[in-house]
């Protein structure tokens, strides 16, 4: 699935949060540079990016590339001074058994592909656009661990949803936040393991503390509370909230790193939130996820994902103080279904 563009038609490769799951993708966390120059350099790729990603795609018309970029709070009011979408709020740090870190970071660039090349390629021309203008703090290159495993041995994202319906419910923003609807927000966490200490459990311990069978993936008919998948079950009105994950394991064999990125599309970031409450802090409190005594949380940064239309115009955001904001200062909460950037009003939000 894919977004509407400025003019109607739809671009794949760019804010394609739906996307198929990939072989390969890149991670990269930057901040922005605190001047108008940089900042200006941002709001010009954002316009650029569509045909930037087009051309590398167009090397591998079969290599599936796609491109997501999201801004963390600061960075939206710094850049662009527009109200911010509802959702929007730096990452909490959550304090429980084990810590939720929170780490900087104004932008996210998710580039997923069959093939490592391709998102290389498109991340290096990305950052090449914006050197000067932004500071990585974080590149994470992923890999698909044969069926879809984690570096634990256990399949990661059984719990997606699946139908196109399902799917875009599930982290698309619709009528309750008009002015940005068909964006997303994303949450991401890199987590190191302590692979040493998980093999040393029994593979029926391991299972516990997932909830799973570890070889067919069948959830456990008596899984401890404690259990990974019980503690990220939302459940609201009966019915059980979904988020989109595209977890990607990573690591390095000489220096002893293993981890899992994992990413989180919502409709809403109050729903990993919650989940993210209930993993280290527990639910009830002290009955926290036993998966983190092994996997060690060391970055965590949320973002707003702009639909394409939206993408594409923010170009013409201009500097914040011309968009009512200045010295830094939060924009007013505007939410009557228009930014009034340019000629933003009436382009097509989902």
């Amino acid at each position: 699935m894919s977004l509407p563009n400025a003019e109607g038609a739809t671009d794949p490769l760019i804010q394609a949060v739906t996307a198929p799951l990939t072989q390969d993708a890149i991670f990269i966390v930057a901040t922005v540079n605190d001047d108008e120059d940089s900042r200006a350099a941002v709001r010009e790729l954002c316009g650029d990016l569509p045909g930037l990603a087009r051309s590398v795609a167009f090397r591998d018309t079969d290599g599936r590339l796609s491109c997501v970029v999201g801004f963390g709070a600061d960075a939206w009011d710094r850049v662009f001074g527009l109200p911010r979408p509802a959702g929007l709020h730096p990452f909490t740090e959550i304090h429980g058994v084990h810590h939720a870190v929170a780490t900087p970071g104004d932008v996210l660039f998710h580039l997923r592909a069959a093939r490592k090349d391709l998102c290389f390629e498109l991340a290096a021309q990305i950052m090449s656009r914006l050197a000067g203008s932004v500071t990585a703090v974080d590149e994470v290159h992923g890999f698909r661990y044969f069926d879809d495993r984690d570096l634990l041995g256990f399949v990661d994202g059984s719990e997606n949803p699946t139908s196109p319906g399902g799917i875009a419910e599930a982290v698309l923003i619709g009528p309750e936040d008009p002015a940005y609807a068909g964006g997303s927000y994303v949450v991401v966490q890199k987590y190191l393991h302590d692979l040493d200490a998980w093999n040393a459990l029994s593979t029926e311990e391991q299972e516990r503390v997932i909830g799973r069978r570890k070889l067919s993936n069948i959830e456990l008919d008596d899984k401890p509370d404690s259990a990974h998948i019980a503690l990220t079950s939302i459940t609201e009105n009966g019915r059980e909230v979904k988020i989109l994950r595209d977890n990607m394991p990573f690591g390095s064999v000489t220096r002893g790193e293993f981890g899992t990125y994992f990413i989180g599309y919502a409709r809403s970031p109050a729903t990993i939130e919650t989940m993210l409450i209930n993993m280290f802090v527990g639910r009830p409190p002290g009955n926290y996820d036993r998966i983190l005594d092994f996997s060690r949380a060391v970055t965590g940064s949320l973002f707003f994902v702009p639909s394409a239309a939206l993408l594409e115009r923010l170009a013409e955001a201009g500097p914040p103080e011309q968009a009512g904001q200045v010295d830094g200062a939060e924009a007013p909460a505007v939410r009557d279904g228009s930014l009034g950037v340019g000629d933003l009003k009436g382009v097509p939000q989902t």
